[in-house]
Parts: structure tokens; C-alpha cells; sequence
């Protein structure tokens, strides 16, 4: 029997809620067997801050890098607009991605045909919609130094932010996209600026170089990232896997999610290296959207993107692939059911709340297990 280590992250807002509906999906696996799951829980964010003055304390990190994988919520909201820069809630997650050197973040974008008339988009362009954005998630403008903001006197002051990539950081994102692609639809398609940034222009030729030397039979193609944004909402089905920086594809993923009808629905995975000696990564895992204070504490939020995030931890990590399918499966026959948060409600459907929903998609993993 096979024993994984997860370390539960919650966080601020509806983050504990979606987290609860993750829990009594691991509660499940646990039952049924013959995987166990170990949890451990943790303070991130805004409720770090409140009991530690940080946004995640060295205890915390020591059981990051101690896990199997990290589960994480959201964090952040108004009640912590003010506090210092660097005890933000967000630098929690920041740190996160950092000190596991977290660097390959895969963000899929899938519409399930019972919400193809949920998305901003004609019911043609995403039906069917199954996209991968993989984006670069260490580097790039978000870390480079200096990062500073001068005072120049007479009231003006200037900001600055480094945009810096080595060339190991493209070629290890760019295998991480070609290797996806083979067991997708194989084909990349690489967004930068080459026109306009140094960045771009090396961006361009070492995802070209790593195709060369290494993945030929994968079809690839290049596109400045302003044009794919565009393109992504006039023909997203072109797309297979899309491969970008830092910024760009944290531009490019929100995007990406309007497709398929709420922030709500969209999953996500942070990965590191593979240890050439254990055979596992580092890996954490979290829905996209945010902590919705405006809804925290009434048992509104969606559920489905947490519930999608374990079932990627389920793929990614632990080799789980059949049950990770069994999740996916479940959404789906929840969602045709026609059942609904309120953030994808529309006329004819059921709208319910976060713990309903938990509750129906739990149904349907229990028939598909049994």
C-alpha cells in the first residue's frame, strides 16, 4: 500500500471552504484504498499574518519541502491591503513556488459540454476546448533584480522591474512542454516578444534549439504573445500547449479561464525537477481563482477547480492517472446533471451551494469506483 504525504495549505477566504470539499475527497481515496493519504495542515496568507506577522512562517516551508505535495487554497483580501510589502499574502505563495523551485506551472483550460454556453465565448469556439498553458514560474519579471522604486524629488519618483531569463530556464520549460504535447495532440506553440524584448528574442532560440536537438516529432510554432492573446479568443481550439514566461502566461491562463466560463472551474499545477534518485518532484497544487472575500463564510464558492487541483496531484504526482480520470468524470457528470455555484448559473440549472455540490460530485466518484 502506497502512503503519500500531503501537506494542506488553506489559506484566506473560501480557501478553508473548497478545502473542505478536497478533504472528504481524500477521505474517500483513503477508504476505498490501496493508496493512503497522510495530512497535515498549515497557516499561509493573511491568517498566517494575523498569528505570525508573515505570510508563511520557516515551519510551514520545512513541511512543504518535507511532502509529497502541497494543496493550497488562496489567499489574500482587503483585510490585509496594508500591511508590509514583503508579509503580503501573496508571499506565501511566492515563496512557495520559490524555495521548492516550483518552476513549470500547468494551467488547463477544458470547457465540459454542459457549460459550453457558460463561457463569454460562442458555444462553436469552445465546445470541446482542451488547452494546456504551461508557464514559466520562477524567473521572468515577477523575481528579477534590481526591483526597485527610486524617489527622484519633485514629487516623482521611478519604478523598476527586471525582466531576466537564462537559457536553462527556457530549455527546462520547453521539455516540460514538448513531453506534454506528446501525450496530448503534439503540437507547442511558444508566445513571447521577440519583437520588442532581448528576453524574447532568446526565448525564441532556445525553445528552438531544444526542439531541434530533441523533439522533432512535435510540431511547433511560434507567436508573439499580444497575437495569441487574440488569437485565444477567437479560435482557442488551435491551441494544444502553450508555452510562455512568467508574466505572460500569468496573463494568458486568466484568459484562458474566461473560456471556459469562471475562474471558478480552472485548475492548476506547479511543478519542480524530478530527483534523479527518489524519481518524485516537488509539486503544489491550487485552483486559479482567488479567496473571493465577498463570498467567504457563506458557503457559496465553487468547489470544482480545488476538487480538479487534487485530481492533477492525483496525475502528476502518485501516478494515479485512472482515478485522476475518475474525478474529471465525476465534474462532469455532476455538471450534466445541471447543477450549479452561483458563479456558472444559468437558466434551467440547479444553483447550489459549495457543500451540495461537494456532495454530488462525491456521489458520483462513489459509482464510478464501485
Amino acid at each position: 500500500m502506497a502512503t503519500h504525504n500531503l501537506l494542506l495549505l488553506p489559506g484566506d477566504g473560501i480557501g478553508p471552504e473548497v478545502m473542505g470539499e478536497v478533504k472528504r475527497i481524500i477521505a474517500f481515496f483513503n477508504k476505498k484504498g490501496p493508496h493512503k493519504f497522510v495530512t497535515e495542515e498549515g497557516l499561509v496568507g493573511g491568517a498566517c499574518y494575523d498569528a505570525h506577522n508573515v505570510a508563511i512562517t520557516d515551519a510551514t516551508m520545512d513541511k512543504a519541502k518535507a511532502a509529497d505535495a502541497v494543496i493550497f487554497g488562496a489567499v489574500g483580501g482587503p483585510k490585509w491591503d496594508k500591511v508590509p510589502y514583503e508579509a503580503r499574502p501573496e508571499a506565501g505563495l511566492l515563496r512557495l513556488r520559490k524555495d521548492l523551485a516550483l518552476y513549470a506551472n500547468l494551467r488547463p483550460a477544458v470547457t465540459y459540454p454542459a457549460l459550453a454556453d457558460a463561457s463569454s465565448l460562442k458555444r462553436e469556439l469552445v465546445e470541446g476546448l482542451d488547452i494546456m498553458i504551461l508557464r514559466e514560474l520562477t524567473g521572468g519579471v515577477y523575481f528579477g533584480e534590481p526591483k526597485t522604486i527610486t524617489d527622484l524629488g519633485n514629487g516623482q519618483k521611478r519604478a523598476v522591474d527586471t525582466q531576466v531569463y537564462d537559457t536553462y530556464e527556457i530549455e527546462r520549460i520547453s521539455r516540460v512542454a514538448f513531453e506534454l504535447a506528446r501525450k496530448r495532440r503534439n503540437k507547442v506553440t511558444s508566445m513571447e516578444k521577440n519583437n520588442v524584448m532581448k528576453t524574447g528574442v532568446l526565448w525564441k532560440e532556445v525553445v528552438t534549439q531544444v526542439h531541434d536537438r530533441e523533439f522533432k516529432d512535435v510540431q511547433l510554432e511560434h507567436q508573439l504573445a499580444d497575437s495569441g492573446g487574440m488569437q485565444l479568443v477567437r479560435n482557442p481550439k488551435q491551441f494544444d500547449v502553450i508555452v510562455t514566461d512568467n508574466l505572460f502566461g500569468d496573463i494568458l491562463s486568466d484568459i484562458a479561464a474566461m473560456l471556459t466560463g469562471s475562474l471558478g472551474m480552472l485548475a492548476s499545477a506547479s511543478l519542480g525537477e524530478v530527483d534523479p534518485k527518489t524519481k518524485k518532484r516537488k509539486a503544489l497544487y491550487e485552483p486559479v481563482h482567488g479567496s473571493a472575500p465577498d463570498i467567504a463564510g457563506k458557503g457559496l464558492a465553487n468547489p470544482i477547480a480545488m476538487i480538479a487541483s487534487f485530481g492533477m496531484a492525483l496525475r502528476y504526482s502518485f501516478d494515479m492517472g485512472r482515478e485522476a480520470d475518475q474525478i474529471d468524470k465525476a465534474i462532469a457528470a455532476t455538471l450534466d446533471k445541471g447543477l450549479r455555484t452561483g458563479d456558472i448559473a444559468s437558466p434551467g440549472t440547479k444553483t447550489v451551494g459549495t457543500a451540495e455540490m461537494g456532495d454530488a460530485i462525491l456521489a458520483e466518484l462513489e459509482k464510478l469506483s464501485a
